[in-house]
């Protein structure tokens, strides 16, 4: 495993941490709900604008489901080939959006969840903010590295951090989604320790919607 490049320091204090937050925020929802209904079996989970998809008995059959997308050696050329510039070039108006409400600067630490082979941290490289890194189920050196999911959230989103969510809302997500979102009201419930800044649409590959939370100080 290769460490991160530390970027050169700046006078500019680094007042809060980004997490982004990307398909992967699923599987919060999943592990959050599938708690409370531990005896759900393979029936399908309404509740408040999320549907939880029958044929996940555990949040490990779902790890499992979703390693065959991130291992699977054809979605992966194509994640690295054509794929690759387009999607670093989206990211790229998205991070200047946020650049441009300073809710990012230079000087943020970027943390991607769900990275995949990291063009968002390829993406916030090139927007300047030089301390990102991404984190998926499976690692992809060296800008993609393996680690706990919730726990690295918690442990890097300081009080007064931005955590920022790309998610399908308008539009049924992929066939290795736990569930299907319907509003933001569910995500607004699961970071009850957060205030919601903003939402907006946007147009990422089946990802439609933005939404910006802010940890409490």
């Amino acid at each position: 495993m290769k460490e991160a490049i530390n970027p050169p320091k700046s006078s500019t204090p680094k007042a809060f941490f980004l997490s982004l937050i990307l398909l992967s925020l699923f599987y919060l929802v999943f592990l959050s709900l599938q708690s409370k209904h531990p005896n759900s079996g393979h029936r399908t989970i309404t509740i408040n604008g999320l549907k939880i998809r029958p044929g996940y008995t555990s949040y490990d059959t779902y790890i499992h489901h979703q390693l065959h997308k991130t291992t699977n050696p054809k979605l992966r050329k194509i994640w690295t080939s054509r794929d690759w510039d387009r999607k670093i070039r989206v990211f790229t108006q998205f991070f200047l959006q946020l650049k441009q409400e300073k809710l990012l600067a230079n000087s943020s630490k970027a943390l991607c969840v769900g990275a995949r082979v990291g063009q968002e941290v390829e993406a916030l490289k090139q927007v300047g903010v030089n301390d990102s890194i991404g984190l998926d189920l499976v690692p992809y050196p060296p800008i993609v590295i393996k680690d706990k999911f919730i726990g690295e959230i918690e442990r890097t989103l300081k009080p007064g951090g931005i955590c920022v969510l790309h998610v399908a809302i308008s539009r049924r997500s992929d066939k290795y989604s736990a569930n299907d979102l319907y509003s933001i009201e569910p995500l607004k419930k699961l970071f009850n320790g957060s205030d919601l800044v903003r939402s907006r649409k946007v147009d990422g590959f089946g990802l439609d919607t933005e939404v910006v939370f802010r940890k409490r100080k």
